[in-house]
């Protein structure tokens, strides 16, 4: 069966927006507006967009891996958190990518 067209275009507004390696594997059954929302979670603490104005830090424009990574340790517990640990067990490895895609792909906050 040929690929579905509005899949195919999710897919590749996904990747124009995101350009993430990581979007890529997932583009292709992903709507494109997944990561932007599934990012939106973490507006109360890390600020719309993830450009914080607060003690917590920003996650716009940081490295794709440094927050993969990040994210793995409040996972398995290696990284202390008061609420990071839950809140990373609450989303599988694919969402994580996908929020991770989201931050890396914003411009940094100035300050």
């Amino acid at each position: 069966m040929p690929p579905n067209p509005a899949k195919r275009l999710a897919a590749a507004v996904l990747l124009a927006g995101f350009g993430s390696a990581a979007l890529a594997q997932a583009a292709p059954d992903v709507h494109p507006l997944l990561a932007r929302n599934l990012a939106a979670t973490c507006a109360n603490c890390h600020g719309t967009q993830g450009a914080s104005h607060g003690e917590l830090p920003s996650l716009a424009g940081r490295d794709a891996a440094e927050l993969q990574r990040l994210l793995a340790e409040f996972r398995s517990g290696a990284r202390a958190g008061t609420i990071m640990p839950q809140i990373a067990k609450g989303y599988s490895e694919e969402q994580l990518r996908l929020i991770v895609g989201y931050f890396a792909a914003q411009p940094h906050p100035k300050r």
